[in-house]
C-alpha cells in the first residue's frame, strides 16, 4: 500500500522507522516518563526492538505507516508516530465493507481515509513546535498527495493536553466513545475521537503555519519553548 516515505521540515524529518532506530528510539523513551501515561513508549532497548517489529509488521500488512521523529538541530530521534487505520473507498461497492483493502494494484494505490497516531515525543522535545510541525507535515502529505476525505485522530478522553492538542490544530470534535477499550494503566477508557475533512485543510494549514511562524520568532527571540506547554502524547 502506500510506500514509506521521508516528510521533511524546519525543525523536524519524519523518516520511515526502521531496526536501527532501536537505540535511538530506546534512548529517547527512557527520559523522564512522567508525560507517558496513556500511551505505550518503549522503556528499554528489548522494547524498542519489539515496538519496531511490531510497527513493521503493521506496516508490512499495509495498516500503517510509521515514523521516527528526528530533530533536525541535531540529529536526534525524539519520538515516533505513524498513520494509521488507513481506508480505501475506491473500485465497485461491496457490503458488507472490506475497511483497509485497496482496490487494484496495492502497491499503487492510496487511501482516502487515514489516522494519526502513535505519537509520542522525548520530553525535552515537547512545547518546541515539532509536534506541530510533524503534524503539519502529516496532514499535507495526506490532503495533498494521497488527496484524502479525512484524517483522525483520537486521545484517551482523560488525556486533557494531548485533547487540548489536537483541538489546537483545528480538529473538530466528533465526541467521546464510552468505555471503548482497555487503557494503558488496565482501566477501561473511553475514547475522544477527532477529524479533519478535506475542505477543512485550508483552515487547519492556516492554523499550523501561523504556528509555525510564530515559534521561529519567539525561537529568534530566545524563548523557543511554546507558552501554553508541552504537547503531551495522545
Amino acid at each position: 500500500m502506500p510506500l514509506p516515505l521521508v516528510l521533511s521540515g524546519r525543525t523536524v524529518r519524519l523518516e520511515p522507522l526502521a531496526p536501527q532506530h532501536a537505540v535511538a528510539i530506546a534512548a529517547a523513551g527512557t527520559e523522564d516518563r512522567t508525560t507517558y501515561a496513556f500511551t505505550p513508549v518503549p522503556h528499554s532497548l528489548d522494547a524498542a526492538e519489539i515496538y519496531i517489529e511490531r510497527a513493521l509488521a503493521d506496516q508490512a500488512a499495509g495498516r500503517a505507516l510509521p515514523f521516527a521523529v528526528v530533530s533536525t538541530a541535531d540529529g536526534r530521534v525524539v519520538g515516533s508516530t505513524r498513520f494509521l487505520e488507513l481506508d480505501y473507498w475506491q473500485g465497485p461497492l461491496v457490503w458488507p465493507a472490506v475497511p483497509g483493502v485497496p482496490y487494484g494494484d496495492p502497491l499503487t494505490a492510496v487511501p482516502d481515509a487515514a489516522e494519526i497516531g502513535n505519537t509520542w515525543l522525548s520530553p525535552g522535545a515537547q512545547g518546541t513546535g515539532i509536534n506541530a510541525e510533524a503534524k503539519l507535515l502529516m496532514l499535507r502529505h495526506a490532503f495533498e498527495a494521497w488527496g484524502v476525505r479525512r484524517v483522525s485522530m483520537r486521545a484517551d478522553a482523560r488525556n486533557l493536553r494531548s485533547r487540548a492538542a489536537i483541538e489546537r490544530l483545528g480538529a473538530t470534535c466528533e465526541g467521546v466513545r464510552r468505555a471503548h477499550s482497555r487503557g494503558l494503566d488496565g482501566a477501561v477508557r473511553s475514547t475522544a475521537f477527532y477529524s479533519v475533512l478535506d475542505e477543512e485543510w485550508p483552515m487547519v494549514r492556516g492554523i499550523l503555519e501561523a504556528r509555525q511562524a510564530a515559534g521561529m520568532t519567539r525561537a529568534a527571540a530566545g524563548t523557543a519553548t511554546d507558552p501554553r506547554g508541552p504537547l503531551v502524547p495522545a
